[in-house]
């Protein structure tokens, strides 16, 4: 689970098999203790989704704050995880 903001927003695509598709990049910022010492924590992570989740994130706000729920994996091609959400809901 991650609470993140929708920083970018691609268009609304299809798969070869139709299935509805959307990557977007998440914004996450939030404060934790390690070691006994206060620290901020920042990231910024690629996402994709798809069926009825991508259609339900095609229409949200650049900006807006949401708790993700995923997994994480790497593209074939790629050297980076990307989360893979499976729900969302505002936080």
């Amino acid at each position: 689970m991650l609470t993140a903001v929708v920083a970018e927003l691609g268009a609304l695509r299809f798969t070869p098999s139709g299935l509805p598709a959307i990557d977007l990049r998440l914004d996450h910022e939030s404060k934790i203790e390690e070691a006994g010492q206060a620290r901020q924590v920042k990231a910024a992570l690629k996402a994709v989704a798809f069926g009825t989740t991508a259609e339900r994130l095609a229409s949200q706000a650049l900006g807006s704050l949401w708790r993700f729920q995923g997994f994480l994996a790497t593209p074939g091609n790629g050297k980076h995880p990307v989360l893979h959400i499976q729900d969302f809901q505002q936080d």
